[in-house]
């Protein structure tokens, strides 16, 4: 259910356009105009950072002796070190940019916040779990 701006346009229907939240922040007296596309670009430089992030803070943690508990992940660490878990993550990234073109511009935002989400999640996990044990 969602609202429809003064143009009779369904809020979601381009990636030109700022989002209808907008509108809510400019009246509480916050500037912020965002279109779908800088959202997603916004969201790919997540992606970068967070898979960074959890691959450097999986290793530390190893290295101080934390063990993964994905056991996909394990296995892959395990087998192959650090080009196992690489490839995971590369893996995931091909998933993502094939199905990408799939949706509406609109909605490709989801993709990159589908990657960066967890990998963000992981990293938080991971410096907890490290500052456990230094």
């Amino acid at each position: 259910m969602g609202t429809r701006p003064a143009s009779g346009r369904s809020r979601f229907d381009s990636g030109r356009e700022s989002m209808q939240f907008n509108r809510d922040l400019r009246s509480r007296g916050l500037s912020v105009a965002v279109t779908p596309s800088e959202l997603e670009r916004l969201l790919w430089g997540l992606v970068a950072v967070s898979l960074i992030g959890d691959v450097l803070t999986t290793f530390v943690g190893l290295h101080l002796g934390l063990t993964e508990s994905n056991p996909v992940a394990h296995s892959a660490i395990a087998g192959y070190g650090v080009i196992g878990m690489l490839a995971l993550k590369a893996g995931a990234l091909a998933v993502g940019l094939a199905c990408r073109p799939l949706l509406p511009p609109t909605y490709r935002a989801v993709v990159p916040a589908g990657l960066a989400i967890p990998w963000t999640l992981a990293v938080g996990i991971n410096v907890y779990m490290i500052s456990t044990v230094v």
